[in-house]
């Protein structure tokens, strides 16, 4: 037995030997310095996967929008390299038809999700291409980054959304979007039905009136069954002017504030209260 240990315990130090694996310590150093979240809004996986490609030089500091400033200066002053930056990106939603101006066609009683809601004839809404309201992407934000509205839509704070993406896989109806803060022309629907069908189940839907179409730069905005479709390539073309004619205010801007704002034609919402439910 003594013999048997002994030639195991070699045999342990000749593996560690040919098989061990040099870490460089600065990893721990860069991790260290970096918010933990490890949300993917720098485009890897964790904190961890990005600290060991600063080191390699696959990335820069800044391309982690959810670290401060002083601690993405930090690591690149102690790594010896460019600061570096990346746009940050939040969630959009493309949806604006909460209970107030979207109609209800049926009563939905069961397992309080939207994926549940959704598979069970839709979850009442007459539109169905609506939110449904239910908080899955509130839910499952883990930074509280989305928080529901008196009118059961999502909204979310640009300040504290990393674009980690659990709202765009949560959501059945696939509302939510990643974009650069840049992208501030935004079509909030995603209704395509025929512009009467349209505005009967929602009063801010898109009409497919080509508006917003005709008075853009040629391509920026262009129809496409029934909704507004904004090619973003184009975006250094896009202003406040495509959103003017809007009848329903279904195509906004988003300012620098983070506040949208509709266009001079579009028809003010006053209401506050639910919709009655109105059967077909």
């Amino acid at each position: 037995m003594l013999a048997l240990g002994v030639v195991l315990a070699a045999l342990l130090v000749i593996a560690n030997r040919f098989l061990f694996v040099f870490q460089d310590p600065r990893i721990d150093e860069v991790e260290s310095a970096l918010p933990h979240t490890n949300c993917g809004a720098c485009g890897e996986a964790g904190c961890r996967i990005f600290a060991e490609k600063l080191i390699v030089g696959d990335v820069q500091p800044g391309q982690c929008t959810v670290n401060s400033h002083d601690n993405s200066k930090a690591i690149a002053d102690y790594l010896g390299v460019e600061l570096g930056g990346q746009e940050k990106r939040v969630a959009r939603l493309a949806c604006a038809g909460g209970k107030h101006v979207a109609q209800t066609r049926a009563l939905y009683t069961g397992l309080h999700s939207c994926r549940g809601a959704a598979i069970v004839g839709g979850g009442g809404k007459g539109c169905a291409w609506g939110c449904l309201g239910m908080g899955d992407c509130e839910d499952v934000c883990e930074l509280d980054a989305i928080a529901m509205d008196d009118h059961g839509l999502p909204i979310v704070d640009s300040e504290k959304c990393t674009a980690c993406g659990d709202c765009v896989e949560i959501c059945p109806r696939q509302l939510f979007e990643l974009h650069p803060v840049s992208h501030r022309l935004w079509v909030a629907c995603k209704n395509l039905d025929s512009d009467d069908d349209a505005e009967i189940e929602c009063e801010v839907a898109c009409t497919a009136c080509e508006r917003c179409a005709t008075d853009s730069p040629e391509g920026l905005i262009t129809i496409k069954d029934n909704l507004a479709v904004i090619d973003y390539r184009k975006n250094a073309l896009a202003s406040r002017v495509g959103i003017e004619r809007c009848p329903t205010g279904a195509i906004v801007w988003i300012n620098q504030k983070d506040e949208i704002e509709k266009g001079a034609k579009a028809k003010s919402i006053i209401r506050k209260q639910v919709l009655p439910l109105r059967r077909a």
